[in-house]
């Protein structure tokens, strides 16, 4: 038996709760659910502007619940609030793979994009972020390793399913893997955590000084840091969403892009492995704008340059920002305000960024038929990404902040 890394040996199974948690949630991402869009526009005879006003109007109720939801992470023990996540998103695959009409796929895809998208990976970032303090950022590192392991099994599998057995089968099968296999699993990983009778509560509230929700809101510095930690989210699902749209003007095939994707889903895994080991040693916040970097390369090459291999390149890139930016993001909230009411807090930059997902297609499309190229949208968001790294620089950082980086360094 190989032997548990020591940066995980003080509780591995609530890393690999966290791990897998994240890896669930692939069932309630745009990644899989984009596989089933023909099929059921098909099914149902939708146009295009109907299912995509369906999926966003999902996208963005689920945001405005998860403010609310996301504090009972704080509040009920880890084995409630993973049975919860997992049998919602449960009853949503059911819910689509069942649909009659074209009406039922509202609360369908409010349940995959709530529990999937918002709950599940809630659920796993507070728990890496909250049980772990001195290797924080490479717990959330192998945590986030849980999207790149569902961006490669989950659309492949889905896709092949799809052909062989139809689209109805492949959300009945997932309901099925979520239930029999990922509650269980989670339900054992999960222990007794949470629960303040068996001594798990890391941190006593009133002795550490931990902010409240209320008081995190009131604090300057969080709207500071807010935009730089919603960027990648931001631009990558502008960019990806109308990816067939810069494809064309660039005269690049799709066959091309799905290489290029190869390079993405390398460039987001490879960089995992480094990027907790950065935020451990400079901190999270220090550590974002400098993950922010190579996405404004990219921005700018994507820009500038129309040649076969620009791709390739700024994909992968994009994908390192993407490692990046999520681990020091999500380790940045308990490292400026402590672990006691994480929950809460993340819920608030879980449910802002739902939002920004929502609107980001939204807004390059304006942009896109209002007759910019690809040369301006890509430079106008390199210049959004440089601004929030310029806010980021001017936040101050805390004194828990300072204390914890001395303490890593000693």
């Amino acid at each position: 038996m190989p032997p548990v890394p020591a940066f995980i040996r003080s509780n591995p199974k609530l890393a690999f709760f966290a791990l897998l948690a994240v890896a669930a949630s692939g069932f309630g991402q745009t990644f899989f659910i984009a596989i089933f869009g023909g099929a059921i526009r098909e099914e149902f005879d939708l146009s295009n502007s109907w299912y995509g006003a369906t999926y966003s109007g999902a996208t963005l109720l689920s945001a405005l619940v998860l403010l609310g939801a996301g504090t009972l992470v704080d509040k009920w023990p880890l084995r409630r609030v993973a049975a919860l996540g997992v049998l919602l998103l449960g009853v949503g695959c059911l819910t689509v793979a069942l649909a009659s009409s074209a009406w039922m796929l509202l609360p369908g895809f409010f349940l995959l994009r709530f529990a999937g998208q918002g709950f599940m990976t809630h659920m796993g970032m507070t728990t890496a972020g909250r049980y772990f303090t001195a290797n924080r950022g490479r717990v959330i590192a192998l945590a986030a390793l849980g999207f790149p392991i569902a961006e490669a099994l989950l659309p492949t599998s889905g896709s092949l399913l799809i052909q062989s057995s139809g689209w109805r089968s492949v959300w009945i099968i997932a309901a099925i893997v979520l239930l029999a296999l990922v509650l269980p699993g989670l339900l054992w990983l999960a222990g007794n955590a949470g629960n303040e009778t068996a001594g798990t509560v890391p941190e006593n509230p009133e002795a550490s000084g931990d902010f409240t929700r209320a008081q995190v809101l009131r604090d300057r510095g969080f709207y500071l840091l807010l935009p730089a930690a919603l960027m990648t989210p931001f631009v990558v699902t502008a960019v990806l969403f109308h990816q067939g749209a810069i494809a064309a003007e660039r005269g690049w095939s799709m066959a091309m892009l799905a290489g290029a994707f190869g390079g993405y889903a390398a460039g987001h895994l490879l960089a995992l492995f480094f990027a907790g080991s950065l935020v451990d040693r400079f901190g999270a916040q220090r550590s974002l704008p400098l993950a922010l970097t190579p996405m404004i390369a990219a921005l700018v090459l994507l820009a500038l340059c129309e040649q076969p291999w620009v791709p390739y390149v700024y994909l992968a890139m994009i994908g390192i920002a993407q490692a990046g930016t999520g681990t020091a993001g999500s380790a940045l909230w308990p490292e400026r305000y402590g672990s006691s009411h994480l929950g809460a807090i993340r819920a608030v930059s879980q449910a802002c960024m739902v939002f920004s997902t929502a609107a980001s297609p939204l807004l390059v499309g304006l942009l896109l038929d209002r007759g910019l190229n690809v040369l301006a949208v890509a430079l106008l968001l390199a210049g959004i990404v440089t601004a929030s790294c310029l806010l980021n620089i001017a936040a101050p950082v805390s004194h828990r902040q300072r204390h914890a980086l001395a303490h890593a360094r000693d």
